[in-house]
């Protein structure tokens, strides 16, 4: 028993000694709202003028909101009520701001305005540089949705049941929709019209000129996924366990696919493969075909997958309830690396989205870290919880040699 716990404490002190940086050239571009755009497809591909570092940030509280990056600062909120600015380069604070509430909300940033969403009601426009606020609108509920923003508005959901078009200057409300139910879906928009799933079980599309609605959608349960919009199809889950691609003109069916399990992810379209990746609450991550919904693989992880995936050259990303950062074959589905900051023992779920930039995927942890970790490297930071186990693992050894010896002093 002692021989096989020093051989776990040898391999865990090997992991904690490993080196966590690389010096590799990186390719990318901002990252600056949830799910990489207006449409969500959730994909970057442009060249970036830094060298990539591994690193770990401490957020002191749970992460769930899933970062935004501008001009290499990444910025997230934690349930704390925290909003953060981070350096990219190296994971150290740039500034912080307390709201009054948690923050689940994803950030959206126009040019040098961070708009973020709180529990505590409030919309908040913030000064990326410093994150004083410019402005803040009063919703009727706490804030879950994250903000879109347009040339002029910025529309996001709330828990009150309304979505809101503010007027992104100075956070003036040009019109308000109300939903049967809690609004936590993430708007889409394309050419006028807006995009949104609410807790009354529809997804609803409307003029983002005034709030008029063009066509709503019934679904069998709370709609939490945020849609996403290619080629004229509107693809979003539901938590009735079904995937459904609408035409977005019309809102006609065009077809569905049973995920067994509710749907709260996001969808993840490689428009050039005309693939579809999207996860549901038994683990299940599904490749699906966009023009007709056929399945080209699944892959089961052990924890349901309520994060949005994102797109890096062959590769997708997304965290899981079972504390693990996936990386598969975007192709085949298989995986070809995990991360597990908890080390399975102090693992904690991952509801934060991952975000890519360049080679470099971050994302947050109920565990309270924000990770930064090199894909192509396949290269990690040590997290903290590998020093709580060997050191655990240390006092356990040193416990049983002393029960060992004491017992063989009564035997003498």
């Amino acid at each position: 028993m002692l021989e096989k716990k020093s051989i776990l404490i040898g391999f865990l002190m090997v992991c904690v000694l490993a080196g966590t940086t690389s010096a590799a050239p990186a390719a990318a571009s901002d990252w600056t709202m949830f799910h990489e755009n207006l449409q969500h497809t959730g994909f970057v591909a442009q060249p970036a003028d830094f060298s990539p570092t591994t690193w770990i940030f401490n957020a002191k509280s749970a992460i769930q909101s899933s970062p935004a990056i501008l001009d290499k600062i990444i910025y997230f909120g934690s349930i704390d009520g925290t909003v953060h600015a981070v350096y990219l380069e190296n994971g150290t604070s740039n500034w912080t701001y307390k709201t009054g509430g948690k923050v689940v909300s994803s950030p959206a940033i126009v040019n040098s305005t961070l708009y973020i969403g709180s529990m505590d009601g409030y919309l908040y426009a913030q000064n990326t540089q410093n994150g004083t606020v410019k402005w803040k609108y009063k919703t009727g509920d706490g804030i879950e949705s994250s903000p879109a923003v347009d040339g002029s508005n910025v529309y996001i959901g709330s828990n009150d049941g309304k979505i809101y078009a503010l007027d992104s200057a100075d956070g003036t409300m040009v019109w308000e929709f109300k939903t049967g139910d809690a609004v936590t879906s993430s708007p889409t928009l394309l050419n006028g019209t807006l995009y949104v799933g609410s807790n009354d079980g529809k997804i609803y599309a409307m003029n983002t000129e005034n709030g008029t609605k063009k066509w709503d959608f019934t679904t069998g349960d709370n709609v939490k996924s945020s849609p996403t919009l290619s080629n004229g199809t509107l693809y979003v889950g539901s938590n009735d366990g079904t995937l459904y691609a609408l035409n977005a003109t019309d809102g006609s069916l065009e077809w569905t696919y049973d995920m067994g399990k509710s749907v709260e992810s996001s969808p993840t379209l490689d428009e050039r493969d005309n693939s579809l990746f999207v996860g549901a609450d038994n683990g299940e991550v599904v490749c699906l075909d966009t023009r007709d919904g056929t399945e080209k693989w699944v892959y089961n992880a052990s924890g349901a997958v309520k994060t949005t995936p994102a797109l890096y050259s062959n590769k997708i990303i997304f965290g899981s309830d079972d504390g693990t950062i996936h990386v598969l074959n975007k192709y085949t589905g298989n995986e070809e690396w995990a991360y597990e900051p908890g080390y399975y023992l102090l693992n904690s779920p991952i509801r934060s989205s991952p975000v890519v930039y360049g080679n470099m995927a971050y994302t947050g942890s109920n565990d309270g870290y924000l990770y930064a970790l090199n894909i192509d490297k396949e290269n990690a930071p040590t997290s903290v919880f590998a020093y709580y186990i060997v050191g655990g693992a240390i006092v356990l050894i040193a416990v049983l040699i002393v029960l060992r010896k004491i017992g063989g002093r009564k035997k003498k």
